[in-house]
């Protein structure tokens, strides 16, 4: 079995990795981050140009393809070079639970200005008790007619702040917890109360209240109360994209790790020919490629099940997460003080490595779910 990319996604890595290359310094990222919306809208349209916001999609929704694998090459690089535009929460996240649910004539309207770059989305699921629990959503919609009202508070919602459309998740009949009764409604942005910040590690959110909130109901995706099946399975696709990215930002540390051994000295030689520091950088080395492993395993079998594989999106996280957080402090205690200064790009590469491994589910929370899942 062939392992390496095609021709095609080997081309799509290239060209992320040129961009950040040449347009996406560490210096410009420190300046990106410190900006409102926390990414920048001039790389965005660019992202759209160059075609990488069709990757999620299927050639049926207007994309480039639309698998597990497709993702990986283009989370890798961002990963790579910590890109904080909202991708994976506005393209892979909400983009993927709108081709999933949507009807012709939703999709039709916003998956075109989506892939264009002419429009933000943003998934609001998450509850301030919920936890890692899919189905503990406890904002609730009442039917009124031909009218939805919304009511409920939803916590750090990616890409929140800068969304104009909000695919909220919201209860319409059972109780909390219950896995029935779960819809998915398009709420415009300016309806709801938002409060915007930045995470640690300089990807955008938000917290967002929604009260009194009227929609249509042909705002609604999908059936109603039987949403949670979607939500899964597109959580999970974010979940293998997230640890993509990981995977990429591993890869940073140890080669910046390398590079600081081969040029740090102390006692009048480098670092790096000291035995014990050469075992920690080979351990690093080991982890990295253990992850690129089970990433590509998890990929595989999402793809050929259908988008449905519980157990192995869970394994790549368990497992990337552990090696996120090894790579993570080896990074930084190599580098020594150094490591954990604002002006290193080290240190915010420790940042989002540690941000990771909570996305979509800790690493114990994937333990778990992998010994219940058969």
């Amino acid at each position: 079995m062939d392992f390496n990319y095609s021709e095609e996604q080997q081309m799509l890595a290239d060209s992320v990795r040129r961009f950040v290359q040449q347009d996406y310094d560490f210096d410009s990222r420190r300046k990106i981050v410190e900006s409102e919306d926390c990414f920048s809208s001039q790389h965005w349209q660019t992202f759209a140009e160059l075609g990488w916001l069709m990757v999620p999609f299927t050639e049926a929704d207007g994309g480039l393809g639309g698998t597990a694998v497709d993702l990986l090459p283009v989370m890798e690089e961002f990963g790579r070079g910590m890109v904080v535009e909202p991708f994976l929460p506005c393209a892979v996240l909400a983009g993927g639970l709108l081709a999933e649910c949507g009807s012709e004539a939703q999709k039709a309207e916003l998956l075109p200005a989506l892939i264009d770059g002419k429009l933000q989305l943003a998934f609001a699921f998450t509850e301030p008790l919920g936890r890692f629990n899919l189905a503990d959503i406890d904002c609730r919609a009442h039917r009124d007619g031909d009218h939805y009202q919304l009511d409920g508070h939803k916590s750090v919602v990616l890409n929140g702040g800068a969304a104009e459309q909000l695919i909220v998740a919201a209860r319409t009949n059972g109780d909390r917890c219950d896995r029935d009764g779960i819809s998915l409604f398009l709420v415009d942005a300016g309806a709801v109360s938002r409060h915007s910040y930045k995470n640690v590690d300089g990807h955008g959110a938000a917290d967002i209240r929604l009260d009194n909130v009227h929609v249509p109901a042909a705002a609604r995706l999908g059936e109603e109360g039987a949403a949670l099946a979607a939500i899964e399975k597109c959580i999970d696709r974010a979940t293998l994209a997230v640890c993509a990215e990981a995977v990429g930002a591993m890869d940073s540390a140890l080669e910046k790790t390398l590079e600081y051994a081969r040029t740090r000295k102390q006692f009048g030689r480098p670092i790096g020919s000291f035995q014990a520091l050469q075992h920690r950088m080979a351990d690093m080395f080991i982890e990295c490629e253990q992850a690129r492993s089970i990433l590509l395993m998890a990929a595989t079998q999402l793809d050929a099940n259908g988008g449905v594989a519980p157990r192995a999106v869970s394994a790549a996280k368990s497992r990337i997460g552990r090696a996120a957080r090894h790579l993570g402090q080896e990074a930084v205690q190599l580098h020594g003080g150094i490591g954990v200064t604002d002006e290193l790009d080290v240190a915010h590469l420790f940042k989002r490595l540690t941000a990771v491994q909570y996305l979509f589910g800790s690493t114990d929370f994937h333990t778990a779910r992998f010994a219940r899942c058969q």
